[in-house]
């Protein structure tokens, strides 16, 4: 599993994908921006993992993957294992630009004239771990339908970019951005920290049953493709 992962990361991971995971963290410093729309963009980097642009599907990774002395589920493992580190490294850095964040912000609305500018649509930086909880499980619901759509027959990089896509969008924007502002649902941008620490354990364990489905779905669809 190592050799795989390592294979992963270093031949079939283009560089660009690192340049994404390191670059779209900083849109949590644009003021008055909302902050769960930042998290849709990493989703990019699937097709450019999966494609490789000349190193994935292009050169025929997969078969290639399927002739080494492997069991096919460990290649489906590999690859879910890269696409969390990818996902926990986006969310590393992303945390560490809060601080900073949460400085600019509060700067900004001190000495602006119109605080209400500054304000966050949605879950703003007061619930942001709550936030993070959202987007692990959206981040684990689209790995659902992408998996195992592009595992069925090995090469259906577009119509699972394509739902993966539309579904992440869909599931983000009601849970982060059209939440909060039904009524009752207020109180969402005010969760006391424990309580949204709370729920970001119960999102973690969420998240691995949804990637457990994924895959023991995905590697049973491999083991029926034919190359």
């Amino acid at each position: 599993m190592k050799a795989l992962i390592y294979k992963e990361l270093k031949l079939a991971m283009h560089p660009i994908c690192y340049v994404f995971i390191a670059a779209f963290p900083l849109m949590i410093l644009i003021p008055s921006y909302p902050l769960g729309i930042g998290f849709i963009y990493i989703l990019a980097c699937y097709p450019i993992l999966f494609l490789g642009a000349n190193k994935g599907q292009q050169s025929n990774d997969l078969l290639y993957s399927t002739l080494l002395p492997v069991r096919k589920k460990d290649i489906v493992l590999a690859r879910i294992i890269t696409v969390l580190l990818m996902q926990a490294s986006f969310m590393v850095i992303l945390s560490a630009l809060y601080p900073l964040a949460r400085y600019l912000n509060d700067f900004l609305r001190a000495n602006a004239k119109n605080p209400s500018e500054f304000v966050t649509p949605g879950l703003g930086l007061d619930s942001y771990v709550l936030l993070l909880s959202f987007a692990i499980i959206g981040y684990a619901l689209a790995d659902l339908i992408f998996f195992p759509i592009y595992y069925k027959k090995g090469k259906s990089i577009v119509m699972s970019t394509l739902f993966t896509i539309i579904g992440f969008v869909i599931y983000i924007g009601i849970t982060t951005i059209g939440l909060p502002y039904i009524p009752g649902l207020e109180i969402l941008n005010n969760l006391h920290i424990g309580i949204q620490f709370g729920i970001f354990a119960i999102s973690l364990l969420i998240t691995f049953a949804l990637h457990f489905a994924v895959y023991k779905i995905s590697s049973k669809r491999l083991e029926k493709v034919d190359f």
